[in-house]
């Protein structure tokens, strides 16, 4: 037997089923969409939110930073000293030369990447 341990928020990752990320969530638990990488936009039953007492909320970034100039860069400023630290480390994927962009881009279309994909001049 499979035991989960339930979380209050769950930020879905792009390959993870959508079903499987309800399921995670404990009551009263609210996931977090922030896209749709993997090509499917699924669909929800709603009666699944309300026998669990959970939601589910959209983060569009884009829409919510334009309309607040300077916000990115205090979040960044704010995120610093973590990244410093180690306490934040982001999954760093395939490094790139400069030249080899094309390598890169087509890795994201393809959608093989894992992590960032950097370009180092």
């Amino acid at each position: 037997m499979l035991h989960l341990q339930l979380r209050d928020r769950l930020l879905r990752p792009h390959r993870a089923r959508f079903t499987d990320s309800l399921r995670a969530l404990r009551e009263h638990g609210r996931l977090l969409v922030i896209g749709f990488t993997a090509g499917q936009i699924p669909e929800v039953k709603v009666n699944r939110l309300l026998l669990n007492n959970i939601s589910v909320v959209g983060v569009g970034w884009g829409a919510y930073a334009m309309p607040r100039p300077g916000h990115v860069g205090k979040e960044w400023e704010a995120m610093l000293p973590h990244l410093r630290s180690g306490a934040l480390r982001p999954v760093v994927g395939a490094t790139h030369p400069l030249e080899d962009a094309a390598t890169a881009l087509a890795s994201l279309e393809g959608r093989a990447a894992t992590g960032k994909v950097l370009l180092v001049p």
